[in-house]
């Protein structure tokens, strides 16, 4: 970043003027803050008027005069004052001092220019001192409450980008360390008999007490967003300057002059201020140069001109309607979490959704009662009471839908068996209609055993049912045509059955008494057939003997041939030869 110098500013400059109408931002003072290219410490003040706020700025700034002091009961600062100086302790760093007009002041008569004075402050600066007299009350309390909740208030409001808060460490750079100084401190800085520092008496003043009436929450929730909103704090006491008398000249008064007392605590202020006071910081961790808080200034200015805070007589009232509202809203949400937790639509009776809504209408009252404030005639707990019976109207309705979407869905499929069934006329037969009849009960029976319908169950079923009668009609009346029509066709038929027996018997019969006949021939041709292999094989054997006995008479006659012609040899012989021959041959 470019570290380029603070032009010499001598003076304070009106940066915002109070008129008895809008708001106006001195165009010279913003020139002034665009130049600045520097990181920017920006402490403001405020407080009660002629309490002593523009003389601590300027020992802030080094000076004994510039912001108007004033010694009468007219106060002298009108709207916000700045003056830019050289940081004395962080160097490249400018010091931005707002001054800021005081509460209060009996010439206003609009309270809201107060209120829009200290919230424009507070959202401008780094360190917010809260300049309250004597001692810390719950009057100095709730009026810081009140302007922090409207300082928030406008932030949401207006949501610039360079001023989004979006998680917890973005909040505690974003928001001012608190420092409160109380003038003219007369008490004793002790508690149950122990000496305390004055910053444990900021603690304990702002230390919330235990219990949950309403007089106790009313007590605490100013303290409790003060704790929440400054998460750091320091405080200041500082005794009487001076004596009463020479208070009308205070800046004009050395430092011989005053109590030295008194000295000690502003250099002690001034000291904490110069080493603890924080540059100025946006979301997302980035540092506020001049320029940024020059567009800072004009956005928040446009947002109050424009009628983005509450404008009501009554700070109390202000700061009531701020708080419930929030409360409403908190219960609203506490409910909407419950309920999304533990609803799972549809249910399956009136009576659960019933009593779900009454527990988490019971936890959302009791998140209201305990961020209400002041709401005494429980017009903010009527307005949540409606809301969340309307709710209740709202989540009987998607219960309705819900459940009603589940049964059409279920009645669907479970019964788009039966509905193709009819399309292909399964049913279209005599019978048919008690078939129908008893598949469509077992398709109920599926139904009604399918979890998480919800309270349209019944209704749901009998509507498709009273659907789908002409469909059960159409069946009845076409099972009623085929089943008379095949009792006719039975009565006309019934000789022609009686007369196809007989035939069928008798040619039973007939084709008996062939395959008794055929039984009787095959038997028979058996018989032939064995007798003819025993007549051939007789046949052979007679044929065998005969040749046998060709063949022994052949071979008889041949023996006969021989021995007759060795017959014959022999009596050629014996004629031939001698007698000696023939008896030797004998």
């Amino acid at each position: 970043m470019d570290m380029a110098p603070l032009s010499h500013m001598p003076e304070p400059l009106c940066l915002i003027e109070n008129t008895n109408g809008p708001l106006l931002v001195n165009p010279e003072a913003l020139k002034i803050l665009s130049a600045i290219r520097q990181p920017v410490v920006v402490v403001a003040i405020v407080g009660l008027y002629r309490t002593g706020k523009s003389y601590l700025m300027n020992k802030l700034a080094g000076k004994n005069k510039g912001f108007s002091v004033g010694s009468t009961v007219q106060s002298h600062t009108k709207g916000i004052w700045m003056w830019c100086v050289p940081h004395p302790k962080k160097p490249n760093h400018t010091l931005v001092l707002l001054d800021t007009e005081g509460l209060g002041d009996v010439e206003k008569g609009d309270k809201t220019n107060d209120s829009h004075i200290s919230v424009l402050a507070l959202l401008l600066c780094s360190t917010f001192v809260y300049n309250t007299m004597n001692k810390i009350d719950q009057g100095a309390i709730d009026l810081l409450h009140y302007v922090t909740e409207l300082s928030h208030l406008l932030r949401i409001d207006t949501s610039p980008n360079l001023n989004r808060v979006d998680d917890a460490a973005d909040f505690v750079r974003i928001c001012p360390n608190l420092v409160w100084t109380l003038r003219d401190f007369y008490l004793g800085l002790e508690a149950n008999g122990q000496l305390i520092t004055a910053d444990e008496y900021l603690e304990n003043s702002l230390r919330p007490k235990q219990g949950t009436n309403q007089h106790l929450q009313n007590f605490n929730l100013p303290r409790l967003c003060i704790q929440k909103f400054f998460p750091v704090k320091k405080c200041f006491i500082f005794d009487l300057p001076t004596h009463q008398k020479k208070l009308a000249q205070l800046e004009t008064l050395h430092n011989d002059d005053l109590d030295p007392k008194f000295v000690q605590q502003v250099a002690e202020f001034c000291s904490y201020i110069f080493s603890h006071s924080k540059t100025k910081t946006l979301s997302g961790g980035i540092k506020a140069s001049g320029s940024h808080l020059e567009n800072l200034v004009q956005t928040y200015v446009n947002a109050i001109n424009s009628g983005d805070l509450p404008c009501m007589e009554s700070e109390v009232l202000t700061l009531a309607q701020i708080k419930n509202l929030a409360a409403v809203q908190k219960a609203i949400a506490h409910y909407d979490q419950k309920m999304g937790q533990k609803l799972q639509l549809p249910t399956e009776t009136f009576q659960e959704l019933l009593d779900l809504h009454r527990a988490s209408e019971k936890e959302a009252i009791e998140v209201f009662m305990k961020n209400s404030f002041k709401d005494e005639d429980q017009g903010y707990q009527k307005k949540l009471e409606m809301q969340l019976a309307a709710k209740q109207n709202d989540f009987h309705e998607r219960n309705l839908e819900a459940s009603q979407n589940r049964c059409s869905a279920l009645l669907q499929d479970i019964f788009h068996p039966l509905e193709e069934n009819v399309k292909q006329g399964v049913y279209s037969k005599p019978g048919g209609h008690c078939l129908f009849i008893q598949q469509r009960d077992e398709l109920k029976a599926k139904y009604n055993q399918e979890p998480r319908k919800g309270i349209q169950a019944e209704e749901a079923l009998q509507k498709y049912l009273e659907s789908k009668e002409s469909m059960s009609v159409t069946i009845l009346q076409t099972d009623l045509a085929l089943t008379a029509m095949e009792k006719e066709m039975e009565g006309i038929t019934e000789e022609f059955i009686k007369a196809e027996a007989q035939r069928l018997m008798e040619s039973l019969m007939q084709h008996q008494q062939m395959m008794e006949s055929r039984k009787i021939f095959h038997q028979e041709q058996v018989r032939l057939m064995e007798t003819n292999r025993v007549y051939q094989e007789a046949l052979q054997q007679r044929a065998m003997e005969r040749q046998l006995q060709e063949e022994v008479k052949k071979l008889k006659e041949k023996l006969q041939a021989e021995n007759r012609k060795l017959h014959d040899e022999l009596q050629n012989l014996l004629r031939n030869d001698s007698p000696d021959d023939t008896c030797l041959l004998l």
